[in-house]
């Protein structure tokens, strides 16, 4: 019996998937999906409740459980809901991958992309300070973008420490709110936002992090950049070629054509532990032995010399 891992997902059900992997070197065979309720918690945590205990591992999909500003863990209530209803079966939201996965991959990717004075659009880092810090510290320019897309203001931040101090003072609140109110869910995803924000992406060089938010303000002009994400399907990836993307690079590898989000190779990860919770230095070893990598998908045609 293959080991089963479903992600409940907030987001669109449009982008269900499933994917049966068999990894030789452990001699096993997981079934990895995802399941969209459309932007209903009720949904979801029926959902939950249903298969609690009888798969493997849960991912929540589509939220945050847990943002972060430096060593400051805050959680979003209504996510809170949803893992609650997870008695038997552990749940996971990615958070503690980000925190691994992200960071290793900005290293490896070093070589390819040479961080040093490139510039970097992040979205939104709290949900992804791991990210934010790596990028920080390989020299990369970077603009934090978490009061213009997260909040609509206008106010671009620059420095990490500044977004470290706004975080502590803001998080606590907004963890409280209402989670759609920050964040596209359901059918808000397949949706276009055109207004000012889209300058921004004009600016970057990559842009990196969250998908959703990427595509939600994406401008149509996109010639040459580089994005760095995950979760992404091959609508995704025709979205991405009909805007001039030059490159995709995911977190994770693609299976069967996408790649899942951090929720579902978190999720992942702990079944093929058998055991939760995980350290980070027991990340980093499942990481090396399931050898994640990011995967660069060259997304425009090479010009013929």
């Amino acid at each position: 019996m293959p080991k089963h891992v479903v992600s409940v997902s907030i987001g669109s059900s449009k982008r269900n998937s499933r994917a049966e992997i068999h990894v030789e070197s452990l001699g096993e065979t997981f079934v990895l999906e995802r399941i969209g309720t459309d932007g209903s918690w009720e949904k979801a945590i029926e959902l939950v409740r249903e298969l609690d205990g009888k798969v493997d591992a849960f991912g929540l999909g589509g939220a945050d459980l847990y943002v972060y500003a430096g060593s400051h863990r805050y959680t979003f209530r209504d996510a809170q809901r949803m893992a609650d209803a997870a008695r038997k079966t552990p749940m996971l939201d990615g958070s503690g991958l980000k925190h691994t996965l992200e960071r290793n991959a900005v290293r490896l990717l070093e070589p390819e992309i040479g961080w040093k004075s490139k510039k970097v659009l992040i979205p939104s880092a709290v949900d992804r300070f791991g990210l934010a810090e790596a990028l920080d510290e390989a020299g990369a320019r970077v603009l934090y973008g978490d009061l213009i897309f997260g909040l609509g203001l206008p106010i671009p931040l620059y420095r990490l420490s500044l977004l470290q101090k706004i975080a502590y003072i803001l998080l606590p609140i907004i963890t409280q709110l209402p989670f759609q109110w920050l964040y596209p869910t359901g059918e808000k995803q397949e949706k276009q936002v055109k207004d000012w924000r889209q300058r921004y992406f004009e600016w970057a060089d990559v842009i990196a992090g969250d998908w959703h938010f990427m595509r939600r303000f994406m401008p149509e002009d996109m010639q040459g950049k580089i994005i760095l994400t995950n979760t992404t399907t091959p609508d995704d990836l025709e979205f991405m070629r009909t805007r001039g993307v030059a490159r995709l690079i995911t977190t994770t590898p693609r299976l069967d054509g996408r790649s899942f989000g951090t929720n579902v190779m978190e999720a992942f990860i702990v079944a093929v532990a058998g055991k939760h919770p995980l350290s980070e230095a027991d990340y980093l070893e499942y990481i090396a032995k399931l050898n994640l990598q990011p995967e660069i998908t060259e997304l425009q045609p090479k010009a013929q010399s």
